[in-house]
């Protein structure tokens, strides 16, 4: 069973605003669920809302699975094997949790260190799995606003991730709602969360 210190440091603050947007009976579907540690803190906080995680890490997968284990949690599915990258058909998912089937969609810290590609299938597979009318995608991480970064830790972070691939780097907030847009989804909260992140809100 992984742990992340970044993923108990922000879990609250995620949790917070996850609130607003579910209620009895909603369905969470998670992109990118990394250890496990999310989903399983979530899912003991809204017993009455269903989770999806979902990962394409193999060592990932089986550490979701232990943290399912570990808290018997009854409200949150086998985690999903998903590359987000690849085409939207291509996705073996459960018949309820089929297009247009979903309330929320999570995406936590994947943002920065992945490819465009990956971005691209985020926002596509958003359009094809939320409720067509009241659905709405949470990102979470670090972003340029505006074309700026601040503050000089996040400058060093992001030359960090694009030294190791030029793909990774923190990524502008007007880029990600133009890919938003395509995908008939729009930007409708920026809340900027302690360690110089935001959860960004897109809507349909």
């Amino acid at each position: 069973m992984l742990r992340a210190p970044a993923a108990d440091s922000n879990k609250d603050v995620i949790l917070e605003v996850l609130k607003r947007f579910v209620a009895v009976g909603t369905k969470v579907f998670e992109i990118a669920s990394g250890t496990g540690q999310h989903v399983a803190h979530f899912a003991r906080a809204l017993p009455n809302v269903t989770f999806q995680p979902t990962e394409c890490n193999g060592r990932y997968l089986h550490s979701i699975v232990a943290h399912l284990d570990h808290y018997q949690l009854e409200n949150v599915r086998i985690p999903l094997f998903i590359d987000v990258s690849k085409r939207f058909d291509q996705w073996a998912l459960p018949g309820d949790f089929g297009p247009h089937m979903v309330d929320v969609i999570l995406n936590i810290n994947m943002i920065h260190i992945c490819s465009p590609a990956a971005i691209e299938g985020l926002f596509e597979s958003a359009d094809q799995l939320l409720n067509e009318t009241t659905g709405v995608l949470l990102t979470y991480g670090p972003y340029s606003v505006d074309g700026f970064i601040t503050p000089q830790s996040n400058v060093a972070f992001h030359a960090q991730l694009r030294a190791q691939d030029p793909e990774h780097g923190l990524k502008d907030v007007k880029y990600l709602e133009r890919i938003a847009n395509r995908s008939n989804l729009r930007l409708s909260e920026r809340i900027a969360v302690p360690q110089n992140n935001f959860i960004l809100v897109f809507s349909r």
